[in-house]
């Protein structure tokens, strides 16, 4: 330990780190950073690191196999793009350290990050379209215009992500007329930014029958609420605007097959698996995220012959990223696609 050291607690170390970074970071990417610390924080007393100033570049290298290996609230080993996330906030994070003088400045440079191969940087998960369908027969059937439904309803339908659903205000539909749409603003001062900021701004049709469904929720189903900056959210809980978080457990339970069928296509005990429990919903291998459904409708759309331009538009993101991250088509079948295409010889 460095004579020129202060003493620093792991800690009260993050927390001042996050209370540092509160101005220049979005509240969902500080929540990320904190989520990602508090599994250093775990680490430090696992093993007894009570003060920062004992840290060594070895230490560095036994939290990295460690947090690789899925210790922390994994519990499961992680992807290497996790892993690459979760190093490159420490290194950020000891980065603070050492202007504290909490730790070397050398020490950040000892967390070296995991190369990711474009490959391992695209999730192959996703919601078979025909699946996305069949849950939402089903919330149609049996949890009609209930929160769950509309923001199923909402993500496949504009292909959206999660962040502008939560957004929306009820004043930002236009249901009543003979061609519906909801615009997703971004409007960071009252916390509902979009991931595109301003450019992320537009209109995006809907169906009759989808603006029918938002009817009956705001007349039946939606709270009564305000948030705390005044607006009108069109998803509420009882006290508001829902978190993101809120959202992303309401897909993980729906998308659990067991949740619609009463029955396991993993061969589990339904009334001993942990991941019928709304809070631990994602553990179920079936089980998908807005992203997943998102990745679908542009599958769906490929599939459809949409224009790439149109797909584009209304998702906000570009053609590239569409194609990288979302397009869930194998190869044969995009062949088969443009077969119908060419010439007959």
């Amino acid at each position: 330990m460095s004579d020129d050291l202060e003493p620093l607690d792991p800690a009260r170390a993050v927390e001042m780190y996050l209370e540092a970074r509160q101005d220049e970071l979005s509240d969902r990417t500080l929540s990320g950073h904190m989520y990602r610390l508090d599994a250093f924080v775990q680490w430090c007393e696992e093993t007894g690191v009570e003060n920062l100033n004992d840290l060594s570049g070895r230490d560095m290298y036994e939290f990295r196999i460690w947090r690789r290996e899925g210790n922390g609230e994994d519990r499961e080993p992680i992807t290497t793009i996790t892993l690459r996330g979760q190093l490159a906030t420490v290194r950020s994070f000891l980065g603070f350290c050492a202007e504290v003088n909490a730790v070397p400045e050398a020490l950040r440079e000892k967390v070296p990050l995991p190369t990711v191969t474009s490959a391992e940087g695209v999730s192959d998960s996703t919601l078979d379209p025909e699946r996305a369908v069949d849950i939402l027969d089903y919330l149609s059937r049996y949890r009609y215009a209930s929160r769950r439904h509309v923001v199923m309803l909402l993500l496949w339908h504009t292909g959206a992500r999660v962040g502008g659903i939560r957004a929306l205000d009820v004043g930002d539909c236009d249901l009543d007329s003979d061609r519906p749409g909801v615009k997703f603003a971004h409007r960071p001062e009252s916390d509902t930014p979009l991931k595109n900021g301003p450019s992320g701004e537009r209109w995006n049709a809907i169906s009759a029958h989808v603006a029918r469904v938002l009817q009956d929720y705001i007349k039946s189903e939606r709270e009564n609420v305000v948030d705390k900056f005044g607006r009108h959210p069109l998803v509420t809980t009882s006290k508001g605007r829902p978190a993101v978080s809120t959202l992303r457990s309401d897909l993980y339970v729906i998308t659990r097959p067991c949740w619609r069928t009463g029955k396991c296509p993993h061969d589990r005990e339904i009334e001993d698996c942990q991941a019928t429990m709304t809070l631990h919903a994602s553990k179920c291998p079936s089980s998908r995220s807005p992203h997943d459904v998102r990745s679908g409708r542009v599958t769906a759309y490929k599939r459809d012959d949409v224009p790439r331009q149109v797909v584009s538009d209304r998702l906000n993101a570009s053609e590239d990223v569409l194609d990288r991250h979302y397009d869930r088509r194998g190869e044969r079948e995009k062949a088969e696609q443009r077969r119908d295409y060419l010439p007959r010889e």
